[in-house]
């Protein structure tokens, strides 16, 4: 293995740039049909209705809502590790936040698709929007669903503004080693950026800024996305736990998506192994680790909560959750999210990249069965017996959830071939410069 030199660290950025592959290709036609098969499926909904999902009176809200919730909290993962890690200075950071950045950019898109999605008459869109117009319709500023509107659109502007500016010293890097048209085109988004002395000064603190405005957005965006259901009054739903829990839980599933994405990237690429090493993926195990346990936590407060409350909604409810109808789904979800990860505590486990890739599979697949589990046993046990139902997703819901994943990928594939997916000048940092020989 070639020790990494500033040289060697722009050639392999670069050559990940050159034009796709056939592997690229395959990938790609696979991401495309998975796509299709959402848009086939949203058509058919808009064509013929929510009766084609499995949205029935009392459950309002089923997989849409937990595919919105699903990705926003993806989302953070990439704001916790450029902003957060950045300023603590962790050292597995820099080789991995760039794609973990892009990763909350596409996650977001992807999240906003839903609310559009579940409001089935999407052509009415503009009226989610929180503005005065001609229908005299003033949107209730006290509800929690506008406070998203808010909290999200801020969110997304800020990850993306931290995002661009992150990228200018790479893809002045990449202008400079590159020739003819393509030198042109990416002389455009590096801004005239040279490395001097005085732009670094301004670049560095202005990306201390945006990092110190992108760190409570972290805390901020996720516990807003929480009192959607905390504010309510259903049984499970109206609890003051919620948002460090949905916190924690999105920081979970954000970090294995990280590794979910990343373990491919470093094999597709075989000169990011020596960028991406094993350690940085160990130090994405223990914040699983760490975060794991904070969400096995949450469950058990919440079901000693609902005990020693004394509410007998509260209980039933939780009752419902691990034996009811449901239980499969809740089974799964502690076995993926509370047990699984437990095996990271063991070092040649979270060193190995097979187990790190298995085991960020289960973890999204638990994150997800929460989110799910959440939504469905409150609104499915309300307070009123007679108004009791059940949920089943359809077809068209399953298939567009797997066309999210296809909308996911697809951008990023399209990044990961045309903008550097690995951060130039922070890993340049990481290296002990080159001293003059001694004449």
């Amino acid at each position: 293995m070639n020790q990494l030199t500033y040289g060697n660290i722009n050639d392999k950025v670069v050559s990940s740039m050159e034009p796709p592959g056939k592997s690229w290709m395959a990938s790609m036609v696979l991401i495309f049909g998975a796509l299709s098969m959402g848009i086939f499926a949203w058509a058919i909904q808009i064509r013929h209705g929510l009766e084609w999902s499995g949205i029935n009176h009392p459950i309002a809200w089923g997989v849409y809502i937990t595919n919105f919730v699903f990705w926003i909290g993806i989302g953070h993962a990439g704001t916790l590790i450029s902003a957060v890690l950045y300023l603590v200075r962790a050292p597995f950071r820099n080789s991995i936040y760039r794609a973990s950045e892009a990763m909350t950019v596409f996650a977001v898109m992807t999240a906003g698709l839903f609310p559009l999605i579940h409001l089935g008459r999407v052509w009415f869109a503009y009226w989610l929007m929180p503005y005065p117009n001609q229908r005299d319709l003033w949107v209730n500023f006290k509800s929690p669903l506008l406070w998203d509107v808010f909290a999200i659109s801020t969110y997304v502007s800020v990850s993306m503004a931290f995002f661009i500016l992150g990228l200018i010293p790479d893809l002045a890097a990449v202008r400079d080693e590159s020739k003819g048209l393509k030198r042109m085109l990416y002389s455009i988004p590096a801004l005239c950026f040279r490395g001097t002395n005085h732009q670094w000064l301004h670049y560095m603190r202005g990306y201390l800024l945006f990092a110190a405005i992108a760190t409570p957005l972290v805390f901020s965006v996720h516990s807003i996305v929480s009192w959607d259901f905390a504010m309510s009054s259903l049984p499970g739903w109206h609890s003051t736990i919620f948002a460090p829990y949905f916190v924690a839980g999105a920081i979970f599933s954000g970090c294995a998506m990280v590794l979910t994405i990343m373990i491919p990237l470093r094999r597709a690429f075989p000169g990011f192994k020596e960028i991406i090493k094993v350690k940085d993926l160990e130090g994405m195990a223990k914040m699983i680790i760490f975060t794991s346990l904070i969400v096995t936590y949450a469950y058990i407060v919440e079901f000693f909560m609902a005990y020693y409350s004394g509410a007998k909604y509260e209980r039933a409810l939780f009752w419902f959750r691990p034996f009811g109808e449901m239980s499969s789904f809740f089974w799964v979800m502690v076995t993926c999210n509370c047990i699984v990860p437990l095996a990271f505590f063991i070092k040649k486990i979270r060193t190995s990249i097979p187990a790190l890739f298995v085991i960020s599979l289960l973890v999204n697949v638990g994150m997800w069965l929460e989110r799910y589990v959440i939504v469905g046993t409150s609104l499915a046990h309300g307070f009123a017996p007679f108004a009791w139902g059940s949920y089943q997703f359809e077809w068209a819901e399953i298939w567009i959830t797997i066309g999210s994943f296809g909308w996911f990928f697809m951008w990023f594939f399209i990044f990961v071939k045309i903008m550097p997916s690995i951060a130039i000048s922070e890993m340049k940092e990481t290296l002990t410069p080159p001293f003059r020989k001694k004449k």
